[in-house]
């Protein structure tokens, strides 16, 4: 299949890219995952729903990630500011009156449509990454190229960087490439406008580096949500 090769930015306050996730503990990633990546080009196209057949389709493509970071400088010395991970409380379901039919909606409930043991108010921890900057190189369809770019520059839905919160402070279509090289060098020089380092890439594939595998290939959006593995490995810059 002839492909092409989309340059992504994304830089936020927020972001939050989470494989594994549990309601009452929502983990970030330290990069985007594809998932998400490709959950944000649904959302700009307006796909909704389970949208298997443009999951079943983009799956098989290439997906790379460049970390950037900022050295900060103070009085004496530079400071290499990485990645700062933010970890938020939430109370969920508290605060409600459960005799009110629309408020009791917002009451966690067992399966059983039942109010939960200790009054349906739960604890939640999320986490984020915190003033991070990826550049994110993803192949897609040459025959889904003009919808794809049209969608991320007058998207229908609003467009985040893993969760709600994330509202991107930058534009995040940054051009179409014939090769992932190509798409690389501009996002360094991206990043070099930006007196931005390279922290680490991460590549879909086993190399040098530290190689493992994440549940983050989706096979169906919607209410019921299904993913598989794939390998990827994250190598370290100098």
């Amino acid at each position: 299949m002839d492909t092409r090769f989309l340059l992504l930015w994304f830089e936020a306050p927020l972001q939050s890219w989470g494989a594994d996730s549990k309601f009452g503990r929502r983990d970030s990633l330290p990069f985007p995952t594809k998932s998400g990546v490709l959950g944000l080009i649904c959302a700009a196209l307006g796909a909704t729903g389970e949208q298997r057949e443009l999951l079943a389709e983009m799956a098989p493509f290439r997906q790379t990630v460049i970390s950037f970071f900022r050295n900060k400088k103070n009085d004496e010395k530079e400071i290499a500011d990485r990645q700062t991970l933010l970890q938020d409380f939430h109370m969920v379901g508290s605060g409600y009156d459960n005799s009110d039919p629309w408020q009791s909606l917002l009451i966690p409930k067992t399966s059983e449509g039942k109010n939960a043991v200790g009054g349906g108010t739960k604890m939640t921890y999320r986490y984020y990454l915190q003033d991070s900057k990826f550049a994110v190189v993803v192949e897609v369809p040459k025959e889904k190229v003009e919808l794809i770019i049209q969608a991320l520059q007058n998207p229908i839905y609003d467009i985040y960087l893993g969760r709600k919160n994330c509202v991107p402070t930058d534009f995040i279509y940054r051009g179409i490439f014939n090769s992932e090289e190509e798409a690389i060098v501009v996002a360094t020089e991206i990043a070099t406008e930006k007196e931005l380092t390279e922290n680490f890439r991460v590549i879909p594939e086993e190399a040098d580096g530290e190689s493992f595998i994440i549940n983050d290939v989706p096979i169906q959006f919607g209410q019921i949500k299904q993913y598989r593995d794939r390998r990827v490995t994250v190598i370290p810059h100098g």
